[in-house]
């Protein structure tokens, strides 16, 4: 067997470890879903109408804030499942299985691949709830087939990039209950961009931060390619820092998985 064929059933069977693990606790999972489906209930059913008319003026309401929003609310389950990820690695580091696998004939990038790509599976179906859940709410993109895959593509490029920095999150901490904190700043950006209001509406230092930090690029695009709005420069920036956070947290996570555990 070639050295690629051995690692791709290595991480095929390391995966079909973290899918057992998360039909056998689903709590982790399932509150991956649960929090953006929360957020996108209070903000479009409880605020929608007020904020509705000071984001587009008299004819604004519920229905345009909700188009509004619901880019912002699959980013927040993005983040959101980087905590999960986050204990799921750093759980396997304090049982000591981490230990072991270094002891075993299995490919070394297999452990963390099957966690990255589980992960992976899990943010692709709570971003197939939240969109279903936005539109029985009245969400009505105006996207073709061709944006719509794209709006996917994007996603799945996120989520790959912040999985793999969540994962050395998960690597570098020294406890489930650190792990589980780490990853909170990644939830918190969407709040901070222009998911929820306009970065023009905030005062002169928070509005420069929202307009540069990473998630407003991946909103304004999600936005753009699902709703008709300007993408402008947004594009380019979102698949850039996709591509510096997930290779940044790629090689941080194998930095710290190759050391010595001594």
């Amino acid at each position: 067997m070639s050295t690629a064929a051995h690692a791709i059933r290595d991480s095929a069977t390391m995966l079909r470890r973290n899918l057992r693990r998360t039909i056998r606790y689903p709590a982790g999972p399932a509150s991956t879903v649960a929090v953006p489906v929360v957020i996108l209930l209070l903000f479009a059913g409880v605020f929608g109408d007020t904020m509705g008319v000071g984001l587009a003026g008299p004819t604004g309401g519920r229905a345009e804030y909700l188009a509004y929003i619901t880019p912002a609310v699959l980013l927040i389950s993005v983040a959101g499942a980087s905590q999960a990820v986050a204990i799921s690695v750093a759980m396997d580091m304090a049982e000591g299985i981490v230990t072991r696998f270094r002891t075993m004939a299995i490919a070394r990038g297999s452990v963390l691949t099957g966690h990255v790509v589980g992960n992976l599976l899990q943010t692709m179906i709570a971003l197939v709830v939240v969109t279903s859940l936005a539109i029985v709410l009245g969400f009505r993109p105006s996207a073709t087939a061709v944006e719509w895959v794209a709006a996917a593509g994007l996603l799945g490029l996120i989520s790959f990039a912040v999985i793999w920095l969540s994962v050395a999150m998960g690597l570098v901490t020294d406890s489930v209950e650190t792990a589980s904190n780490l990853p909170m700043p990644l939830f918190l950006l969407p709040f901070l961009g222009s998911g929820f209001v306009p970065t023009d509406s905030m005062p002169t230092a928070m509005r420069w931060f929202a307009e540069y930090q990473p998630f407003t690029a991946f909103i304004e695009t999600v936005r753009g390619l699902l709703t008709g709005t300007s993408i402008g420069w947004h594009g380019v920036a979102a698949v850039a820092w996709s591509v510096v956070i997930g290779l940044g947290g790629w090689a941080w996570a194998r930095h710290l998985y190759d050391r010595d555990p001594t």
